[in-house]
């Protein structure tokens, strides 16, 4: 039976008001100076005196995050699915992946500027850096981790190997590409960000650079709630998803 009021999350929302209002009483009592910390009512004050202007940043942001984490899905989906297929792929690429990530990408950032200008590409195509790493590693792990039994069963039935990565493989392997789709979920506005950062004139990211230099802090912390609200927001939309797709993994879970 299921409970009534759910009370779970009271720890974290009991924690969470508690800092807000911290942050209040300290900047109102002036142990904290204003323009080093704004207060949390002056945050909500600039989302709604600055809303259309942070929309306008806001929805540039979405459509580069957007684009590039569904790239990053369709991409590590096919590369994970040609290791599967070809085992001297793997051993090939999959120690590259992995050296892969000890490279910055606020180092690359500013080369993808150079190759494909400042426009929505080379914000792309950091998302999908970003994002494309944990989706890969954790789809290839969970093909790997099919129970061969299960495979020698579908070969017995004449499945070949086309079939057998379709109803058996990938069905099994779903529940880790979600883990890393998640993973990635939580990157991919952060990457759009730091690609604005490093070069461009819309978006979140450039939109905090210029409050930043004219010290506007609480236009600066409105913006980071929304960073942090949007990629909350996508969280629970692949969550949703997965529901949908995965209807046993919620059997499971009860």
């Amino acid at each position: 039976m299921k409970k009534l009021i759910n009370t779970d999350k009271f720890p974290v929302i009991f924690t969470v008001s508690s800092l807000i209002v911290f942050c209040e009483i300290v900047v109102r009592m002036k142990i904290i100076d204003a323009y080093t910390l704004p207060a949390p009512t002056s945050v909500v004050y600039v989302l709604f005196t600055d809303y259309q202007n942070l929309l306008k940043h806001l929805l540039v942001t979405l459509q580069e995050a957007s684009l590039g984490f569904v790239l990053a899905i369709l991409i590590a989906f096919l590369l994970s699915m040609v290791m599967d297929f070809f085992p001297i792929v793997k051993k090939a690429l999959y120690p590259l992946l992995i050296v892969s990530q000890t490279i910055p990408i606020i180092v690359l950032a500013p080369l993808f500027g150079m190759w494909f200008g400042f426009g929505i590409t080379p914000k792309i195509v950091i998302v999908i850096l970003v994002c494309f790493f944990p989706i890969v590693i954790n789809l290839t792990d969970g093909l790997d981790s099919v129970d061969e039994e299960l495979i020698h069963l579908a070969h017995s039935m004449g499945a070949g190997p086309l079939k057998t990565f379709r109803f058996i493989k990938f069905p099994y392997a779903m529940q880790s590409m979600f883990s890393g789709i998640r993973i990635a979920a939580t990157y991919a506005i952060m990457g759009a960000v730091i690609g604005e950062w490093l070069g461009g004139s819309k978006g979140i990211g450039v939109y905090m650079l210029r409050v930043r230099h004219s010290f506007q802090l609480d236009k600066m912390f409105a913006a980071i709630l929304l960073i942090v609200l949007l990629s909350v927001s996508l969280f629970k939309m692949i969550d949703k998803l997965q529901e949908v797709l995965m209807p046993w993994s919620i059997i499971e879970e009860e």
